[in-house]
């Protein structure tokens, strides 16, 4: 199942695509929460009387005209990987990490597919980086690997914008001021389940400015997985559903190109992974 969360008159609505159309799940289900995130606390269970309500919903929205806020607009948590593709890594020169490297944004960095990424007048070098993100469903801390894929509740599209003069012109590097200006976090069209994507290391992923193909790679270059990922995090932090991951990005990155490639006002970018979507958004000055 497909979940979104679309920006109607009556504030966000947790939607699932049926048929063509984006059903208003609490109106299918009135026991349903208006909201993915409490959605997926639910667990697979609930989300299965969701998929048996769709056909019976009395509200539903047109995909073309919908306005589509981040899937999980609202999470507790955003978590972060960097150089976490072993071919980005050697693109780079820097050594493959031995431990997930980890930064975070903070959700006023969040933003849909189709709304404007805003370049702020303080920024002058923001790259782009395509990236797979997953969402915790199931909560818990110290959790095994070999139990981790249980607290997946699905994976999305994500594109990690980078202020690089900000992550790395400041004294002492500062990862998360230069990741975390509002819109930098753009995820979306939708939260596919995890039972939909049976293996989330076997994915291309690809990323396309102005039509170009920039980035051009496979999940199965992860350097740390899904499970080895959940369980390093919750040695560390209780996770939460609802909580992004995003897993880090493959080479192809503008700041590794001679001359380099900064996001400009005009610009689109679209990131694709295979059986996720494609996600799309312009590029704005911040007015």
């Amino acid at each position: 199942m497909r979940l979104l969360t679309v920006a109607t008159d009556r504030g966000p609505r947790a939607c699932a695509e049926h048929a063509g159309r984006l059903v208003d799940l609490n109106a299918a289900d009135p026991t349903l929460p208006n909201s993915v995130r409490e959605l997926i606390a639910l667990g697979p269970d609930r989300l299965s009387r969701a998929r048996s309500a769709l056909d019976r919903a009395p509200t539903s929205y047109d995909p073309a005209s919908s306005r589509l806020l981040a899937p999980v607009p609202d999470p507790r948590k955003i978590i972060c990987l960097g150089l976490n593709y072993r071919d980005h890594a050697i693109e780079t020169g820097a050594k493959i990490p031995e431990e997930p490297i980890l930064f975070s944004k903070y959700p006023t960095a969040l933003t849909g597919h189709k709304a404007p990424i805003l370049l702020p007048k303080i920024c002058h070098e923001v790259d782009f980086e395509a990236e797979l993100v997953f969402v915790i469903g199931l909560p818990g801390r110290d959790i095994p690997r070999d139990r981790a894929m249980d607290h997946v509740a699905g994976y999305a599209v994500g594109h990690d914008v980078s202020a690089r003069d900000w992550q790395l012109g400041k004294p002492g590097g500062q990862w998360m001021a230069g990741k975390t200006f509002d819109t930098f976090a753009p995820v979306g069209p939708s939260l596919v389940t995890a039972d939909e994507v049976p293996d989330p290391h076997a994915l291309g992923i690809r990323l396309r400015l102005n039509g170009r193909l920039m980035q051009d790679s496979s999940t199965s270059q992860l350097i740390f997985r899904v499970p080895e990922t959940i369980a390093y995090l919750s040695q560390i932090m209780t996770l939460e559903p609802g909580d992004l991951v995003f897993t880090g990005t493959p080479p192809g990155v503008g700041m590794a190109r001679k001359p380099p490639v900064w996001l400009k006002p005009g610009d689109v970018v679209e990131v694709e992974i295979d059986g996720l979507g494609t996600l799309s958004n312009p590029i704005e000055a911040r007015p």
